[in-house]
């Protein structure tokens, strides 16, 4: 197949490109500037000029394609509301160019808060999109694309895709340990988020293509629930800074937008998506990247 990848130079995409490719596949990938544009060819795949902002050029991207893996998202959490509704619009104007041919769609979606304090799975639906939970905004316009004749399948990321160099939002909590002089988590840090290897989520992804049952829903999850103090112990390990807990007032002046999150259970599991597609991740784990991280970016 001709797939079009939207973030294709991005942390994952660039991830998914290579594997497209080994399995056959050829590529065109979705690159707002010079610079992605030299990425993707570096990759071996067609760069396409263009933005999410810029839905035509995601029109004729799709209408050149035989099948669309969106993954570029806007990760900017000062506008992140403003930023779901953007990718709302980004899937609905692929689906419009879509629909009626058959033609594949893989949505990117989040496990946050898809069922906080217990183990969420691929049957749950999202929670309703709101000023508190604006990520659902993505599966919204998937199922209304699908409504339309798209045969649309969703892959949920956890807040941790990981390698040695960056580790999701994990990332944010080592910057702040930098800045503030300690590693925190929120009352006895037992809860939990659940975590992902980038190379396992591109496998995940080039497998949902390949074998994508309409509305099917598959969770790019490896580790179920890592939990926040052993991330938090690891961090401290890591960069030479003590190990605190703070408490839930405390939260939000400590940990700024990420606040709200910290001290919430966020398990998932994604046995359906490895019995489904025969995924089985296989890469290092959190923890471990963490403890061999290189220059980390945020």
């Amino acid at each position: 197949m001709r797939v079009f990848v939207t973030g294709a130079s991005g942390f994952i995409g660039s991830a998914v490109v290579p594997e497209l490719l080994a399995a056959g596949h050829s590529v065109i990938g979705l690159a707002r500037s010079d610079a992605a544009a030299r990425s993707i060819a570096a990759l071996g795949a067609e760069a396409h000029r263009g933005a999410l902002e810029d839905l035509e050029s995601l029109r004729s991207g799709a209408a050149k394609s035989d099948a669309v893996i969106h993954l570029a998202f806007n990760h900017d959490f000062s506008k992140y509301a403003d930023n779901c509704e953007a990718d709302r619009r980004a899937i609905e104007a692929m689906g419009a160019t879509l629909a009626g041919s058959d033609r594949p769609l893989i949505v990117t979606a989040g496990t946050a808060m898809l069922t906080p304090g217990r183990h969420g799975t691929e049957d749950d639906a999202p929670i309703p999109s709101s000023a508190g939970v604006p990520r659902s905004a993505s599966e919204e316009a998937a199922a209304s694309v699908a409504a339309r004749g798209v045969r649309v399948s969703i892959v949920r990321l956890p807040p941790s895709v990981h390698d040695r160099e960056r580790l999701g939002l994990v990332s944010r909590l080592i910057a702040l340990a930098r800045e503030k002089g300690v590693s925190a988590f929120v009352g006895d840090g037992m809860n939990r988020w659940p975590a992902v290897h980038r190379l396992d989520a591109a496998h995940l992804y080039v497998l949902a293509l390949e074998k994508s049952a309409n509305l099917a829903r598959y969770h790019a999850v490896a580790e179920e629930g890592v939990r926040l103090r052993e991330i938090a112990e690891a961090i401290g390990r890591r960069f030479n800074v003590p190990v605190v807990s703070k408490s839930s007032a405390e939260a939000l002046d400590h940990f700024g937008w990420l606040g709200p999150f910290m001290g919430i259970d966020l398990p998932v599991s994604s046995t359906q998506t490895q019995d489904r597609l025969g995924w089985r991740p296989v890469h290092p784990d959190l923890i471990s990247d963490l403890e061999r991280a290189r220059d980390l970016e945020i």
